[in-house]
């Protein structure tokens, strides 16, 4: 995958951006794992969905980043939605179709989507 200009846009604005979660600014938090396995398993369309969700819905507190494998591997694509005061809820098995369902359900309106959703902190969502 090449990257073109507007992804260098993206990225400068994710870093611009990384700190107001930090800062108390921000309200939610996704981060795609993007370790090997999940880079195979299709990470990056995820990484992409998420971004253009986020510039969609002008969603500007919201931080999208990365992070190396998160040791489930059988379980990529994955990424972690994490609220401002609320447990992470780690989804898994995505595509570009449920992460719109996640960005919309979960990180615009609160509420995690079972169907997708593996654990919530470090207990099993059912």
């Amino acid at each position: 995958m090449k990257l073109k200009p507007e992804d260098l846009d993206k990225i400068s604005e994710k870093m611009r951006s990384s700190t107001t979660l930090r800062e108390g600014k921000g309200r939610a938090w996704v981060t795609v794992h993007m370790g090997t396995c999940g880079i195979a398993a299709g990470a990056r369309k995820i990484l992409k969905t998420f971004l253009d969700q986020k510039e969609e819905k002008n969603a500007q507190d919201v931080i999208i980043t990365t992070s190396g494998c998160a040791g489930l591997c059988s379980h990529e694509p994955m990424a972690t939605v994490e609220l401002k005061g609320e447990a992470p809820v780690k989804y898994v098995n995505l595509s570009p179709e449920k992460v719109k369902k996640v960005f919309a359900d979960h990180v615009m309106d609160g509420k995690i989507v079972k169907d997708y959703a593996l654990a919530k902190g470090s207990e099993r969502v059912s």
